[in-house]
């Protein structure tokens, strides 16, 4: 259930903003959503390089978080102006592994006044192949993008705007010149490691890859711009790379001793220092996949991120694809789970208000019926955790990792004691709407738990504070006493979670 957007022609004059927040380079760009297509007005970027803040231990710097919330309060004077739903903040592997990346999340929301989503290697592979479809001639015929960060690569093979296969690797230029390039020391041996620590992190994916095979090869974002660049700057190609050309570079980078000695028309001082760890892992990438060249495009996750949100916009949201997939693959019956969700979603309409309840939460609120009975596949027993641990731990594309927290909690807290617990694991400003959420939901599947194909009464839902008040017709309770005896046990398991409900 959606509700429908009609004002098309203030979508089409809606202006976008997204802000990736990369291990080496942090960007911003904003576009205005003009007849369906996104056209550029503003591009802004920083080489913040987070990921070399990461320490031993897995923790980012203060010199580190200060250099990336520096950068994003430049960035917020850009947005400042725009509707809080029309901007978004995407961070990638080094606020994946960063062990204290929450701190630096909290500051960055506190400066950007909007939420910032921490997304999974294949989410962020999907969204960079969305980018580089959108700026590539719609072609038939497969392609590889491949898209070299500062603490991953992505790998991608699909056709047209649909990736079919996509890959995270934990290795990238920031990361790989840390580990190997020490004080920005060039030399052979150094390479070599480099280049062969890449080909065991590719051994994951390789054979599985060649098996599905593609047309043509692509690179996206900054390293394999660079490469390119360099390629075409020292004669080596015309516009492509080719094996030839990057087997040239790497040698005449092997000149150098130190990324600063590194002298190539075009390239940018600050790109000299990730150089050598960039070449030496797309070397890996040629000859694990048997690349003979490879093609450039100026699309990259900040542009799948704009395509993405006028998606949403049109409804066109990746999510509920998968949603529908996930139902599909885990054999839940659909009939029950669309009587819980407009249930669920005719008490969110009535109460929203009061409990500040806004459109994000109605989708979730909306997604959470659609999944909740997952886990019936694997076990009756216990099965609401079964499916909390599904929609955790499973790949969802369209979703951040925090928002499959937050389906997951929702779901998992829909049957037994109200886990309190669990809500706890959410950003302080998420837990109160989604303990609320959770109460709603719990409410939906006590009302139809039957299963039976008969329509509800005429219900009401209304609040008092924190008191949800749910009125039926008259003498209806009395010829469904099973269903007035859940309620009567949903209201103890709600008062454990200082939530009252009184039922008329």
């Amino acid at each position: 259930m959606t509700e429908q957007i009609t004002a098309t022609d203030q979508i089409d004059e809606q202006f976008l903003a997204a802000i990736d927040l990369g291990s080496n380079s942090f960007h911003i760009v904003v576009a205005q959503l003009d007849q369906g297509e996104l056209r550029t007005v503003d591009i802004m970027s920083d080489k913040v390089q987070l990921a070399a803040g990461i320490n031993d231990k897995r923790y980012l710097t203060e010199e580190a978080k200060q250099r990336g919330l520096d950068c994003l309060s430049r960035f917020a004077q850009r947005v400042k102006d725009l509707p809080r739903d029309a901007v978004r903040i995407v961070g990638t592997n080094a606020l994946r592994e960063a062990k204290n990346s929450r701190e630096f999340i909290d500051e960055a929301e506190s400066i950007l006044g909007t939420s910032l989503e921490i997304i999974a290697g294949r989410e962020e592979a999907r969204l960079i192949y969305l980018g580089v479809s959108h700026t590539l001639a719609d072609d038939k015929g497969s392609r590889l993008v491949v898209d070299i960060g500062g603490g991953s690569t992505e790998f991608i093979i699909g056709e047209r705007f649909e990736p079919r296969v996509m890959e995270s690797l934990h290795m990238g230029c920031v990361s790989f010149t840390k580990r190997y390039f020490h004080d920005d020391q060039i030399c052979a041996k150094n390479f070599k490691k480099a280049q062969t620590a890449a080909l065991q992190e590719l051994q994951s994916i390789k054979y599985h890859y060649k098996e599905i095979g593609w047309d043509s090869a692509v690179g996206s974002s900054g390293t394999i711009k660079a490469v390119r660049n360099a390629c075409i700057s020292l004669g080596y190609s015309d516009d492509r790379i080719t094996k030839e050309a990057l087997l040239k570079l790497k040698e005449q980078i092997l000149t150098y001793s130190h990324s600063d000695e590194i002298d190539i028309e075009g390239l940018k001082p600050e790109r000299k220092k990730v150089l050598p760890a960039g070449i030496a892992i797309l070397c890996a990438v040629f000859e694990a996949l048997d690349i003979k060249e490879m093609s450039f495009s100026e699309g990259a996750l900040r542009e799948g991120v704009l395509y993405d949100m006028a998606g949403r916009l049109r409804h066109e949201d990746v999510r509920d694809r998968t949603i529908n997939a996930i139902m599909q693959r885990y054999h839940v019956d659909q009939e029950q789970a669309d009587r819980i969700e407009q249930t669920a979603l005719l008490a969110w309409a009535q109460i929203k208000e009061n409990w500040q309840l806004s459109r994000k939460h109605y989708d979730m609120l909306s997604w959470a019926a659609r999944t909740h009975e997952i886990g019936l596949t694997i076990a009756h027993s216990q099965f609401h955790k079964h499916s909390a641990y599904l929609l955790t731990h499973s790949d969802l594309p369209g979703f951040t990792t925090q928002e499959q927290l937050q389906l997951a909690t929702l779901v998992r807290g829909h049957r037994r004691k109200f886990p309190k617990d669990e809500f706890k694991a959410l950003p302080k400003r998420l837990q109160e709407p989604y303990r609320r959420l959770c109460v709603l939901l719990r409410i939906a599947v006590i009302l139809h738990r039957s299963r039976s194909k008969d329509r509800l009464p005429a219900i009401s839902f209304s609040v008092d504070n924190k008191k949800l008040i749910i009125e039926f017709p008259t003498g209806w309770l009395e010829h469904h006493p099973l269903t007035h005896a859940d309620l009567e046990q949903e209201a103890d398991y709600l008062s454990n979670a200082d939530i009252k409900l009184r039922v008329k």
